[in-house]
């Protein structure tokens, strides 16, 4: 009993040291082998780059609409948020003296044209036989005064006579030229009718001053948009100045954003992007950059840029927020590397750990375009290495064993 007693504790010693041995000869080969490291293949894939930004959807310009007079207003037929046509009535203005000043002008008018016609037709063509008249005195005067110088001559009447026809010919000849004054006066070139002209023209001046003001007191939209502002009611007194409705018309429309200034030099007039309304953010459209403020804001460090929507979707209002993906540079057969593999990516001088004969050697690269957690490799990888996922947790130089990133 003794000696097999002896003979289980040897074997169970033997089979211990088995063990230990196998053990130690895994954890040994193990550690030749090296820790077990997740691995990413390098691959050509096309890369888009984007520049990413939120800001706000904006009409091109606004217009804000005011009264031109003092008054109150008596009617408001629009609400804020509705659609309006150019000629629609907005707000209208108490008017009633305005139409009353409008009538008296429209009878001062009248009666120019009605003093202008009776020069025309009553005062000219009297005017035109006064002139006969005169005319055919003065020829009688003459002829009277060329008698009586003969009779003089021969004796037959004294001095005194000749004084007196030879006035009554002086008199003739002075209502003659006063008659042809008076009708020089009345015709189309004379000042008696170029005045009625003009206070015809006076009239018909007032008349449209009148009207223009009476118009003031009905306030009308001027072109085709949506109303995005009211801040008038029925009763209120308006003044010249003040902003009663502010319209966004009906055109292009262009979404405001910022852009880190960082970016600044990636930006071209031209290029393409994608939106979306943050309360639609499945309703996807595109839009062109088409303008990059000069400065930058010094408090934010940001740049305002303009993008033009060609096709805007129903769904996009004004001042709604917006994102948008600005392509700024396309590459269809790029090299590619994730983000996670590559260490001080932002530095001069980027590296990878690529796998080589079992090792992760440190491999300086170049980097080209970049978009969100992918890099373009332009120089120090090629298509089929394996990059180590995580460079920063193992020293260069490491044993590894590569295992491809769970998805």
């Amino acid at each position: 009993m003794i000696g097999f007693s002896l003979i289980s504790k040897l074997r169970w010693r033997v089979v211990s040291l088995l063990l230990a041995a196998l053990v130690l000869g895994a954890l040994a080969v193990r550690w030749w082998l090296g820790p077990l490291v997740f691995v990413e293949p390098v691959a050509h894939h096309e890369l888009v780059q984007t520049v990413v930004a939120s800001g706000h959807v904006e009409t091109p310009h606004r217009v804000d609409i005011g009264a031109q007079m003092t008054g109150r207003v008596v009617r408001v037929p629009v609400v804020e948020g509705q659609t309006v046509r150019a000629g629609d009535r907005l707000v209208e203005i108490e008017s009633t003296e305005l139409r009353a000043i409008e009538r008296q002008a429209e009878v001062a008018v009248v009666q120019a044209q009605a003093r202008l016609r009776q020069l025309r037709e009553v005062q000219t063509p009297v005017a035109e036989q006064n002139l006969r008249q005169s005319q055919i005195n003065l020829d009688n005067a003459r002829s009277a005064y060329r008698r009586n110088q003969e009779l003089f001559q021969k004796g037959f009447i004294g001095e005194a006579a000749l004084d007196d026809i030879r006035k009554a010919l002086e008199l003739a000849d002075a209502q003659n030229r006063s008659a042809q004054k008076q009708v020089e006066t009345l015709r189309a070139n004379g000042s008696d009718y170029a005045l009625a002209q003009a206070a015809v023209s006076e009239a018909q001046a007032n008349l449209q001053a009148a009207r223009a003001r009476t118009l003031y007191a009905l306030i009308q939209t001027p072109l085709d948009g949506t109303l995005i502002g009211r801040s008038v009611e029925v009763g209120d007194v308006v003044q010249p100045g003040k902003v009663l409705m502010t319209l966004s018309p009906v055109g292009s429309t262009q979404l405001v954003v910022q852009i880190d200034e960082k970016n600044l030099r990636l930006l071209t007039l031209g290029q393409k992007a994608l939106a979306s309304a943050d309360a639609y953010p499945q309703a996807r459209f595109a839009a062109v950059l088409v303008y990059v403020n000069p400065g930058v804001n010094a408090q934010t460090g940001a740049v305002e840029v303009k993008l033009d929507v060609p096709s805007p979707p129903t769904v996009l209002k004004q001042d709604m927020t917006v994102s948008v993906d600005i392509e700024v540079a396309r590459h269809p057969n790029a090299l590619l590397v994730s983000a996670n593999a590559v260490h001080d990516a932002d530095s001069a001088a980027p590296w990878v750990l690529r796998v080589e004969n079992h090792h992760a050697i440190k491999r300086f690269i170049r980097l080209g375009l970049r978009n969100g957690g992918i890099f373009e490799v332009l120089e120090g990888l090629q298509e089929g290495d394996s990059v180590v996922n995580d460079p920063a947790a193992i020293p260069s130089g490491s044993r590894i064993r590569a295992t491809a990133q769970p998805n």
